[in-house]
């Protein structure tokens, strides 16, 4: 086994006016590379808490969390940013990108930030942008090109860091199911054709469905799992969908 991720007994509480609640609850899981890993949750269950705290955008209270058996819960502040840098790819449900720099430009910061040489750059926004499609909208300013385009512009800038990682918060939320299922063929490519390692939170079962295994939080804790196994893509749709239901009628978040 070759985990890439491994969450033990992790915990966040927050305190609010002398209260104490308890986000994220003594959850422990692994992550094997190139995995590609739903997170889903009615909202307020944790999910987002639980990535933010994978991401180190937020800390843990207790437990552990070793990416390529590094404990980043351990890191020093000094480290982390490079740590991000260097491990992580991010993918965001408002895209995140510079509307100032084009489509390339957006790419190929991502790799002048980890100080990759000059030379390479342009070879690798290229070769990344050619695996997802989306070579003829380079020199493009996001507010020329679509929501569906915006996104895969984005999930190019996490992919193109070759990252241990990456992380998607809602990718699809934004989308319309047209640039949804574009967006979620991107996944597949990065995931099965180039072995990117995936976790993603989302609220839609639709866009579950493509994952290989799907993590249930429910008040902070994991409630249930569900591997995908040799089942067809509408098959697991269906069991993701009688689980939302048992984790207590969110369904609308996911039809």
């Amino acid at each position: 086994m070759n985990s890439v991720l491994i969450v033990k007994n992790l915990e966040k509480y927050y305190k609010n006016k002398g209260s104490l609640t308890k986000a994220v609850d003594h959850i422990s899981f692994e992550v094997e590379k190139g995995e590609f890993i739903g997170i889903m949750g009615a909202s307020g269950s944790g999910k987002t808490t639980l990535l933010n705290c994978i991401s180190t955008i937020d800390a843990a209270t207790a437990g552990h969390i070793y990416v390529n058996a590094q404990d980043v819960t351990q890191l020093a502040d000094s480290k982390l940013a490079k740590f991000r840098r260097e491990q992580l790819g991010f993918i965001f449900q408002d895209f995140n990108l510079l509307d100032t720099l084009n489509g390339r430009d957006n790419i190929a910061l991502a790799l002048a930030v980890i100080g990759e040489h000059p030379s390479l750059i342009d070879q690798k926004v290229e070769a990344v942008a050619a695996d997802l499609g989306i070579s003829e909208i380079l020199n493009k300013y996001p507010y020329e090109i679509s929501g569906g385009q915006k996104q895969r512009i984005a999930c190019a800038r996490a992919m193109v860091t070759n990252p241990s990682l990456i992380l998607a918060d809602e990718p699809t939320g934004a989308l319309d199911s047209k640039s949804a299922a574009m967006l979620l063929d991107s996944f597949r490519i990065m995931n099965e054709e180039k072995g990117a390692t995936i976790l993603m939170v989302t609220h839609d079962a639709f866009t579950a469905s493509h994952c290989s295994r799907i993590l249930f939080i429910k008040d902070g804790q994991i409630f249930s799992e569900l591997v995908r196994g040799r089942d067809s893509r509408k098959a697991f749709f269906d069991k993701i969908l009688n689980v939302v239901a048992l984790l207590g009628g969110d369904s609308h978040h996911v039809i």
